[in-house]
């Protein structure tokens, strides 16, 4: 791999604004997160239930080869990283932005961005939040949550994005599913279900 497509904190940070900017505003022909909580809620009788089977229908759509083909002109990235990764991130803060919007958040908070992000580290979500003194699934700790400094914030997102980098960066991560070559480079034909289930678990359980 070329150095410019090496992974960094400062990098990882920019693709995940990114990430979320595209989640929100929607791509040509995806539903944006707020679209697709409303049509969720609008088909099942509880949020939870809501949730559960978004999850459900979220990993199943992961582990087609044609979805993350398919983003094809997502791929218009603000830094040099591996275009497998960046479809990853996209999917899965998507899939977060969405069960947040569930919840009733406003996904134009500062403070519920940053828990998107937390959400993407999956199970060390729980231990990024508790050295800032935040306990997940209490409302307590979500109180404590709207009310965190943009200082707090930034120390957040600084440990995520750490997180992220050694998540991303371990070997194998980059090879995930078949390799299939579309415009602008190699992407991954798959996204890791596994992961997709457990960061999507994360964010039910941060959201409450």
């Amino acid at each position: 791999m070329e150095s410019s497509s090496q992974l960094t904190e400062s990098k990882m940070m920019q693709v995940l604004e990114w990430g979320y900017e595209k989640a929100i505003q929607g791509l040509p022909g995806m539903e944006s997160a707020e679209e697709l909580a409303k049509r969720y809620l609008e088909k099942y009788d509880t949020v939870d239930e809501a949730i559960d089977t978004f999850i459900n229908w979220q990993c199943a759509k992961c582990a087609t080869s044609g979805f993350i083909t398919g983003l094809g002109g997502l791929l218009t990235l603000p830094v040099a990283i591996p275009a497998n990764i960046s479809s990853v991130i996209f999917v899965q803060i998507r899939m977060i932005a969405t069960i947040a919007k569930m919840r009733g958040y406003n996904l134009k908070d500062d403070q519920v961005k940053t828990l998107v992000f937390v959400a993407l580290t999956g199970q060390a979500a729980t231990d990024i939040l508790k050295q800032a003194g935040i306990t997940i699934g209490s409302k307590v700790g979500m109180n404590l949550i709207k009310k965190m400094p943009m200082k707090v914030i930034y120390q957040i997102n600084k440990k995520v994005g750490f997180r992220l980098v050694t998540k991303f960066g371990q070997k194998g991560i980059i090879n995930l599913g078949k390799l299939v070559p579309i415009v602008g480079g190699v992407i991954g034909g798959t996204v890791d279900t596994v992961g997709t289930l457990t960061v999507g678990k994360t964010a039910k359980k941060l959201f409450i």
